[in-house]
């Protein structure tokens, strides 16, 4: 057989931002090489320096448009491990909640909006099912994407109640946070959350109750559960897990098969004076890393970043205390790009020198753990998933899908904690100290390293997981999570690459309104769509 090799370059891959563009080489259409690049330099690292030491509250929820609120939670944390604040029970449950109703509102926005859409691609049209996906998925005209997005406002609002808006709100602050919400704002709440589940999270999504469906443990008993009853099968949930094994959604897109958490929403009781120390022991969410094989607990002094292929000056690997404030290189761009060399203003994080996948499928895995304390959430079901159906783009879906339940009866809980005659905050001492602090964004590990002297912000490190997924090669040429999960995947049509897309979607990368391909050679599109 002749070997063809051929290029293509997939310039932006999103659809909510254009900053992700893919190169990747074909051999007889497979991939063999694949290299992601953000294309865009933004420097908000750059932008606190020297600044006062709060400013990472105001500054870096505008980080992002759609998890601002997880780099305040960052924030706020990194300065109560500084400042060796004092945190009331009201204050942590607070900010969990908000930092729930985050993710949950960024679940049915990315389904139906960004992935889901994919599935209406026409190298899917031999199918049975390709139809009923149609009509339900279509961009715009499918019956259930208005629902979905409509919906998706529904926990914000939630948010909005204690934050006074967003996004881009700045109500976490070291020693609590800045509100003193009444009765009417939980039963306000209450109401919008059941909303939420009545209209859209029973009725449209699951076809049961959440308490049915988080019987399921195994999978197996989710096969079981879909024979169950017509309403099971035929919800949207249903429909994706029959349709996503159809169309071979699990046959490809594996990546590196390690997986880094750095868990979330802390207890109420277990952080009230916080430390770095003392925060593995107190997530509800659990931290942690698996190497494929066995579970470790996290250290975040593990956590290192590499610029051999990204666009700033030389330095050697280093924990983000410890690195400089980027120094990109002023020749930095798409039109002298070397992939042999620098071709992406991501830096390439590593933890314990290894690329490792983030976002829900790690959550979900290490809600399986046997490390996890009585306390954590323990889920084994992608356990059980990730043993019998390996890793994909349906099973990374697939979990961020099954997070849904979970995280609205977290919130209900929380929102039952709260006491409205105890305290939201407790003003600290400023002192000069290191800080660290991290989340699960609704797209997996986050988190803020901050150095304070003088009153004022020597260093600041963001680690997103977007930088983890995307990162190009590191110094020992070892590809991030999404170049790895792209070779080896087989394009149908290199005029429409829709595997590309939905490898690189699965992720969720979010640098992320039109999607286009450009064949560079001879100047001609291959396709576009236009939002």
């Amino acid at each position: 057989m002749t070997t063809i090799t051929k290029e293509l370059n997939i310039s932006p891959v999103g659809r909510v931002e254009g900053d992700l563009d893919i190169k990747v080489y074909l051999e007889n259409n497979k991939v063999v090489r694949a290299h992601t690049m953000a294309s865009m330099f933004r420097g908000f690292e750059k932008i606190m320096q020297g600044k006062d030491y709060q400013a990472g509250l105001i500054v870096t929820p505008r980080i992002c448009g759609i998890c601002g609120g997880s780099h305040l939670y960052c924030a706020s944390s990194a300065l109560d491990t500084a400042l060796q604040t004092t945190l009331p029970p009201n204050a942590l449950l607070i900010r969990a909640i908000a930092q729930c109703c985050e993710t949950l509102q960024s679940i049915p926005r990315w389904f139906y909006a960004i992935f889901a859409t994919d599935m209406c691609n026409k190298k899917f049209s031999k199918y049975p099912l390709y139809d009923e996906v149609c009509r339900r998925f279509a961009l715009f005209k499918g019956s259930s994407f208005e629902k979905g997005l409509n919906i998706s406002a529904k926990p914000v609002e939630v948010y909005s109640i204690f934050g006074g808006q967003w996004p881009h709100s700045s109500f976490m602050i070291p020693g609590g946070v800045m509100c003193a919400p009444t009765l009417h704002d939980i039963t306000r709440s209450i109401a919008i959350l059941n909303d939420f589940r009545r209209n859209w999270l029973e009725s449209v999504w699951l076809g049961c109750t959440i308490e049915r469906y988080m019987e399921i443990q195994t999978w197996q008993e989710l096969i079981d559960w879909m024979e169950e009853k017509e309403d099971h099968k035929n919800s949207d949930l249903g429909l994706y897990i029959r349709a996503g094994i159809e169309f071979g959604l699990d046959g490809f897109g594996e990546g590196v098969e390690r997986f880094l958490s750095s868990g979330t929403y802390l207890h109420k009781d277990k952080y009230n004076k916080p430390t770095i120390e003392g925060r593995n022991d107190a997530l509800i969410s659990p931290s942690g890393y698996f190497n494929g094989e066995s579970y470790e607990e996290f250290d975040h002094l593990q956590m290192t970043e590499h610029v051999k292929h990204s666009w700033y000056n030389e330095q050697a690997e280093a924990h983000p205390w410890d690195e400089p404030m980027p120094d990109p290189l002023p020749s930095g761009n798409m039109a002298e790009t070397n992939f042999d060399e620098k071709y992406s203003w991501a830096k390439s994080p590593r933890y314990k020198g290894k690329a490792c996948e983030v976002g829900p499928l790690a959550r979900c895995i290490m809600y399986g753990s046997p490390l996890n304390k009585e306390h954590q959430i323990k889920d084994d079901l992608f356990k059980d998933v990730v043993k019998n159906k390996g890793v994909s783009v349906f099973t990374r879906s697939l979990a961020r899908l099954h997070e849904t339940p979970m995280l609205y009866k977290k919130i209900h809980e929380w929102l039952s904690q709260i006491d409205l005659d105890s305290d939201f905050y407790i003003k600290p001492e400023l002192r000069d100290g290191q800080g660290f602090g991290a989340t699960e964004a609704a797209r997996g590990f986050l988190a803020h390293w901050v150095d304070i002297r003088d009153g004022v912000i020597h260093n600041y490190q963001v680690v997103t997981p977007t930088a983890c997924n995307i990162g190009p090669g590191d110094d020992a040429e070892v590809r991030g999570p999404i170049e790895d999960a792209l070779v080896n995947i087989n394009i149908d049509d290199e005029y429409d690459p829709v595997e590309v897309g939905m490898v690189a979607r699965s992720f969720d990368s979010c640098l992320v309104c039109t999607v286009h391909a450009h064949d560079n050679k001879n100047n001609k599109e291959f396709t576009r769509f236009q939002i």
